[in-house]
């Protein structure tokens, strides 16, 4: 039964993120972070769930430390500068975006996230992986980016987002580490285009939900609990493949739009080489997307020949049609556009 606490906790979760991104003081910014942060910590809380509890508390710790970096290089620079220079102080700058990355999980500030992912269900690591990366990457990009210091973030992130996935048994782990590849997909968007950004992350947060959904459906948490569930659920498989297979940006899915726009703003914007580090890096997170998928790919379980039982939620068979229909919409609209 849901409670009437977390109804409240998570509308002002929401407010918190409005308030971050619509306000024109960096003061008003970080209280809209706050509120942001005081009302997801009774989310993940509870009280039959040690790992829930531990997981909020880690949260909190990390994100307090974050926000007092993020509050301190704001009052120096009001100190210093009072903001009326364009070109801030570099290193105050560089210590602004890097409690502003902190907050967002985008390598190497990444170490918090698995281990907070780990111990959450699934309805809060779909907010985690969805809407708390909305408002800090809207400050970003409202920021004095620094090129080099963001390119070092976007090679850190896909550096660390693959080699971590390799040998990652949990599901939890694997959709966090994805999430860090994407973040450096999310970053190189604004630095050339913010409605790059804004496609991307509105895709990014459909298919995500779709997943999470599934997950939290079949109550899977680690690979091998997946050719069972495969076997009972003929159109969830189909379902979970797809959307995969459009996280990792393959062509014939939704997920390819935003990396296929963003990969366009990139060389426009004269960024061929790191466009091309993406793509390259892409394709080896696809191949651990696949690994996931292997078990159904390859014929080494007995499955029966007809569906024991299906999602019954409506909302689900809708957005798995929207990520095989929308590629295709898109791209009539972008040719009449």
């Amino acid at each position: 039964m849901l409670k009437l606490y977390k109804i409240l906790f998570f509308n002002t979760m929401i407010l918190g993120t409005l308030i971050a991104i619509s306000s024109y003081t960096w003061l008003g910014m970080w209280m809209g972070l706050e509120i942001n942060l005081l009302s997801i910590i009774p989310l993940m809380s509870s009280s039959k769930n040690m790992f829930a509890s531990e997981a909020s508390l880690k949260y909190f710790i990390t994100q307090s430390m974050a926000s007092l970096i993020l509050l301190l290089s704001i009052i120096l620079m009001l100190v210093s500068t009072e903001f009326i220079t364009p070109m801030m102080n570099p290193a105050l700058e560089t210590l602004l975006n890097s409690a502003l990355l902190t907050k967002l999980g985008a390598a190497p500030f990444h170490y918090w996230f698995p281990e907070i992912m780990e111990g959450l269900n699934w309805f809060n690591c779909s907010i985690l992986l969805t809407w708390q990366k909305i408002a800090p990457m809207s400050l970003l990009m409202n920021n004095w980016l620094q090129v080099n210091f963001m390119t070092f973030i976007i090679l850190a992130s896909l550096s660390v987002s693959i080699l971590m996935s390799f040998n990652q048994v949990s599901l939890r782990k694997i959709m966090a580490f994805s999430s860090i590849n994407h973040i450096a997909w999310m970053i190189a968007a604004f630095m050339a285009s913010a409605s790059a950004w804004f496609i991307y992350i509105l895709i990014y947060i459909v298919i995500t939900l779709n997943i999470t959904l599934i997950f939290n459906y079949g109550k899977l948490l680690f690979i091998n609990q997946l050719p069972l569930f495969f076997k009972q659920n003929k159109i969830t498989k189909l379902s979970l493949m797809i959307n995969f297979l459009s996280l990792g940006g393959l062509p014939p899915f939704l997920g390819f739009l935003p990396k296929w726009i963003t990969i366009n703003w990139l060389v426009l914007s004269k960024h061929s080489i790191l466009a091309f580090i993406l793509i390259i890096f892409t394709l080896v997170m696809l191949y651990i997307y696949v690994r996931i998928l292997m078990s159904s790919l390859v014929i080494q379980h007995n499955e029966t020949k007809i569906s024991m039982q299906n999602i019954g939620v409506f909302p689900a068979f809708m957005l798995n049609f929207i990520s095989l229909s929308s590629l295709l919409s898109c791209t009539f609209l972008f040719n009449l556009i």
